[in-house]
């Protein structure tokens, strides 16, 4: 959510929110992990609690969406736990398709598209996990709002990464692309254990998978994309500074590389500050720019007309900026 939206929507339902949300950035920097998550999860569920309508929900996609596209995002797949709205809106389907209906909205008015990915949460049973599954496939396709991809988040110190394997088998079978998370509070032996047990098609965060050469071999090999969230990172304690998230190292090992925010309210960086900061603390060439660029749509569930298109404006950028450093380099 803005800033703003939260303020307002918490002032509309009367709930008092936490003292940080008067200040810009609410994370700041803890060099421990455990506190990091903790002091989030808090925040994060005091800003999730201020989203209590449809009209709420549908005002929270269409801004992210629209924030996004301002910043030059052409396709996007927002992640939802429908449990935690169903309550709101009278169940799990109805709050699944209030999300889908908003997404297709904003998909034909703006030049932004906009898929669905279903989570399910590691803090609830696994059994839950299989009823979010056969809600996402019974909307799984590939176009702008619909459900494209079936993920697992929340603290992954929490649950047994192979009770889910069920869930992730039920949404593969839909044809859904398969986008857990794991190995960022943990080591590179979450990945292990999502790749042994989950299959997946990308990795939300496994930027710790650097920690061992021969996980970094498997996630390469098998043409994994990582979701890494420099801003997260930091946020959260897990690397002291921008310069220490592995981004360079992963990439000129060949693994592929997909930039997120995570979560701009609660982190204060967006999408573009991603990529900003990567090229400014590893000095990423523009072509190095532009690979982590095509990566992230590589490894999207978008039609591929789309990421036909999206690969082609990539390539112009790259050339201009590429055009740029040369003549900057000569005139040097």
């Amino acid at each position: 959510m803005r800033m703003s939206t939260v303020k307002e929507l918490a002032e509309l339902h009367g709930i008092v929110l936490p003292a940080q949300f008067q200040h810009g950035t609410v994370m700041t920097l803890d060099d421990n992990a455990a506190r990091g998550w903790f002091r989030f999860q808090r925040l994060y569920d005091a800003a999730r609690a201020c989203v209590r309508t449809e009209a709420d929900m549908r005002r929270v996609l269409r801004e992210a969406a629209l924030d996004d596209a301002a910043e030059g995002s052409a396709w996007l797949e927002i992640q939802i736990d429908p449990s935690s709205y169903a309550p709101h809106v009278g169940g799990l389907q109805p709050a699944l398709e209030i999300v889908l209906d908003e997404a297709s909205s904003v998909s034909s008015q703006h030049e932004i598209q906009v898929g669905v990915v279903v989570a399910a949460s590691r803090m609830r049973h696994p059994m839950e996990a299989r009823t979010l599954a056969r809600l996402a496939a019974r909307y799984a396709g590939t176009e702008a709002g619909q459900v494209v991809g079936f993920g697992l988040s929340n603290d992954e110190r929490r649950g047994h990464t192979p009770d889910f394997a069920p869930a992730f088998n039920i949404a593969r079978q839909a044809g859904l692309t398969i986008v857990p998370h794991g190995g960022e509070l943990r080591g590179p032996e979450s990945v292990t254990e999502i790749l042994d047990h989950l299959r997946p098609h990308r990795i939300g965060h496994g930027v710790r998978s650097v920690e061992d050469p021969a996980i970094v071999a498997m996630v390469r090999d098998r043409g994994i994309t990582l979701e890494v969230c420099p801003g997260s990172n930091v946020g959260l304690g897990v690397y002291p500074g921008w310069e220490h998230v592995p981004v360079a190292d992963l990439l000129r090992v060949g693994v592929k590389i997909a930039l997120g925010a995570d979560d701009p309210l609660l982190f204060g960086t967006r999408l573009v500050d991603q990529y900003e900061m990567m090229g400014r603390n590893h000095r990423l060439t523009p072509s190095e720019l532009a690979l982590l660029a095509r990566h992230s749509v590589e490894g999207s569930s978008a039609p591929p007309s789309h990421v036909q298109n999206m690969t082609d404006r990539i390539a112009q950028w790259e050339h201009q900026h590429a055009h740029f450093r040369s003549m900057q380099l000569a005139g040097e």
